[in-house]
């Protein structure tokens, strides 16, 4: 008897672009053209990122704004009090499995433990996916289920933009059957570090969705928006989807004004508004990229004094338990 070969499954370009991210820090740091010394070891969280996200970076700069968010730090082993595995109260917000609901009206899915990138400032690095990102047909139902009191629903991990397009329409359309959600929001850094993953096939399934569709980026500095960026972005905005972006304030990294005004006229040029500026949310392992609050309240009005308030993204803190994420800028921003 005569078995047929199976068909291989077909892998898109931007699957083999992710699949052949960087995970080695002493390659990286030889396409740079930099010392390899200046790898160390990765205890447990290690190093992800694709070409495209190293090529917009400065060849022998080692503190390349975009550099320094992917590279395994000696900083990340010091114990710092106040910083621990779970900063936002993930694991207090469980509602069903890989369902958090912190706040009243939205509720968030973990779809996924995978990201195209890693970053090191991550608040969810420590977060349990193997117990919590299994989204499996008859878990997803029961987990959407659960929902209650909730109009719209956040897709996140992980990054949900890592899953195949036929997972992802999977969970568009069991969040569709839910009769009383009316928006979808999908948090992704995937249009800034793999813009190839923005496919016609994508954009069209989001279109086509009953619901609102709001697509939330995270860029954190200028040099992030190259061309192709751009161009994956207004193929969003030309499919009808609404554009934010949430940027996390980071010290050596865009703590300065110019970075920030750039990178907000740069959003805006593309079409995304900026949303949020972050406080760093205080995981262990991340404590060198924290900026003190004073120092934040202070590039906070410099740049409110500098852009037309459209542009000037709210300054917040997540604070575990709260109602509401808590502002720093003397308004209150809302989840």
């Amino acid at each position: 008897m005569i078995h047929a070969k199976p068909k291989p499954i077909q892998e898109h370009g931007w699957q083999a672009e992710l699949r052949a991210a960087s995970l080695d820090a002493s390659e990286l740091l030889e396409t740079l053209g930099l010392p390899a010394d200046l790898a160390v070891p990765t205890d447990g969280f290690p190093l992800r990122v694709p070409a495209g996200f190293v090529a917009r970076m400065r060849p022998g700069d080692p503190h390349d704004p975009l550099l320094r968010q992917v590279l395994p730090a000696a900083a990340e082993h010091a114990q710092v009090p106040g910083f621990c595995s779970d900063p936002c109260g993930d694991l207090d917000a469980i509602a069903a499995p890989g369902l958090l609901q912190k706040y009243r009206g939205r509720a968030l899915l973990v779809t996924t433990g995978a990201c195209a990138v890693h970053c090191r400032y991550c608040f969810r690095r420590g977060f349990p996916y193997a117990d919590q990102a299994d989204v499996d047909p008859e878990r997803l139902a029961n987990s959407l289920a659960a929902l209650s009191d909730v109009d719209e629903l956040i897709l996140s991990g992980g990054d949900p933009l890592t899953l195949s397009d036929r997972r992802l329409a999977a969970l568009i359309t069991a969040a569709e059957s839910v009769p009383r959600l009316c928006r979808l929001r999908l948090h992704t850094r995937v249009p800034v570090v793999l813009p190839a993953r923005i496919t016609e096939t994508l954009c069209a399934r989001l279109e086509a969705s009953r619901l609102d569709v709001v697509v939330v980026i995270h860029a954190n500095h200028p040099n992030e928006l190259d061309d192709a960026v751009v161009a994956a972005l207004a193929q969003l905005r030309a499919h009808g989807t609404t554009l934010l972006n949430q940027a996390v304030l980071l010290r050596g990294i865009n703590d300065d004004v110019e970075s920030l005004a750039t990178l907000s006229t740069r959003l805006f040029a593309a079409g995304v508004l900026p949303y949020y500026l972050h406080m760093l949310d205080r995981a262990a392992g991340t404590a060198h990229f924290e900026v003190p609050a004073s120092r934040a309240r202070v590039l906070h009005r410099t740049l409110a004094a500098r852009l037309p308030g459209y542009l000037v993204p709210r300054l917040v803190r997540e604070v575990p338990g709260a109602d509401s994420k808590q502002s720093l800028d003397g308004t209150l921003g809302q989840p």
